[in-house]
């Protein structure tokens, strides 16, 4: 895998042992696009995997970038790829190994954007946002998004997230949730 863009454009990340659906490079690049500059901006990625959205985001700017992964046979992976980053792109991004219904239950910050990328096998992903709008994880203009299988379907409208923008990959959607002004 590679980071497609920003400082770190072409660097190659390893991907774990396991199970794991490493998020496209052409998915990572049209999501990236749609954000624009993350430049001063805070990401969190949830079912983090190898870490590469997390490190996309550092790369392309964002100040503090933090990731959740719950699988133990994935963390010495995802140091190893933070470990590829500059010393001042590793300052900026904050790992946490545990299940992540369990980190946002104990998460008391406010994210510009948060990125869900669950296995797809996963039944929960419109809980997910759920539990986003109700612990207000979200900033005001934040976008939290959640990558999903084609077949499982989700709402227009999540408590007082609604949908801004949906984008097909092959046989996967980003659905992007934004809070109601």
């Amino acid at each position: 895998m590679r980071i497609t863009g920003g400082e770190l454009r072409g660097r190659i990340i390893k991907c774990p042992d396991g199970v794991i659906r490493p998020a496209m490079d052409r998915m990572r690049e049209s999501v990236f696009a749609i954000l624009g500059d993350l430049s001063g901006k805070s990401f969190l990625d949830l079912f983090s995997g190898s870490g590469t959205i997390a490190i996309e985001a550092v790369s392309r700017g964002a100040s503090h970038v933090e990731l959740v992964e719950k699988d133990t046979i994935k963390i010495g992976t995802v140091l190893k790829n933070v470990a590829v980053t500059e010393e001042e792109m590793q300052n900026k991004i904050h790992c946490h190994f545990m299940a992540v219904e369990l980190f946002l239950k104990r998460c008391n910050k406010q994210f510009d954007y948060i990125f869900c990328d669950p296995p797809f096998p996963y039944k929960y992903h419109e809980q997910l946002i759920k539990t986003i709008a109700e612990r207000n994880l979200l900033t005001d203009r934040g976008i939290s998004m959640i990558h999903r299988p084609k077949e499982k379907t989700m709402p227009d409208t999540i408590l007082q997230l609604n949908l801004t923008d949906r984008r097909e990959y092959g046989r996967s959607i980003v659905d992007f949730y934004s809070k109601s002004h």
